[in-house]
Formats: C-alpha cells, structure tokens, sequence
C-alpha cells in the first residue's frame, strides 16, 4: 500500500500543473482513447462508483475537457465526449505519464516487471476468490 500511495502521489503531484489529479486524469485519458462512453462503463473500467464518476465527469465539463452527449440508442443515457481542450490536455497527461513510468521503471528489467505483474494479478485473484468464499459462508 505505501507502494501504492507513493505512485499515487507522484502522479498527483506531476498534474498537479495541469490542474488534476490522477482521478481525474485517468478519467480524461479513457474518454478520450475510448469515447464517448457512458459513465457506468467508464466507472466499470476505472473501478469506481458511478457517483463518484458523475462527480469527476461534472467537473471535467465545468473545466470544458468534455461534454455530455445523448445516446442515439438510449434516450435515458447520456455519452461523455472529450471536447478539443480535453484532447489536448490528454496529450498532456500521456506526456507526463511516459516521463514518470520511464522514472518508476529505471533499473528493472522488463523481465523483473513482468514477474511483478504476475505476482501482483495472482494476489489479486486470490483475494478476490477469498472475499468470493467468505460471501458464501
């Protein structure tokens, strides 16, 4: 976890002159590789909640990075869509995130991240099978 907290941190700090965080950027950055989207299915991929969502893509509209559009297929639903300000800004963060993953990634090997991976996804797969087991008991 302090792992964890200190990457979080940097990317925070790094965005910081963007004036986002890494929630936020991480949103931006989806909507603009994959949209537009709904916010259920950018909640999904980010693993959040969609309130939580509805409230970062709230204040990326009031900063003008995107904008709610009406689905054609759903009426109930709206999209979400990177405006050309978003767009930009999302070359930004890119930007920022290769510079720090280069920083992260200095002197271990692709093999050494490989196997980190695949520990991490195992403990991950055990944790989710263990809270699995525990519901059903």
């Amino acid at each position: 976890m302090a792992t964890a907290n200190a990457i979080r941190s940097a990317y925070d700090e790094r965005l910081a002159p963007l004036g986002l965080t890494l929630s936020l950027a991480s949103l931006l950055s989806y909507i603009a590789d994959f949209g537009p989207i709904n916010q259920t299915r950018a909640a999904e991929h980010l693993d959040q909640g969609r309130a939580v969502t509805g409230t970062q893509v709230d204040r990326l509209q009031s900063l003008g990075y995107v904008e709610r559009l009406p689905d054609p297929d759903d009426r109930r639903v709206w999209l979400v869509a990177v405006t050309p300000a978003g767009a930009e800004l999302a070359e930004a963060i890119a930007e920022v995130d290769r510079v720090l993953r280069a920083e992260l990634r200095a002197g271990i090997s692709r093999s050494d991240r490989q196997a980190l991976a695949g520990l991490l996804l195992r403990l991950q797969h055990n944790l989710h099978r263990s809270t699995a087991q525990g519901a059903t008991t």
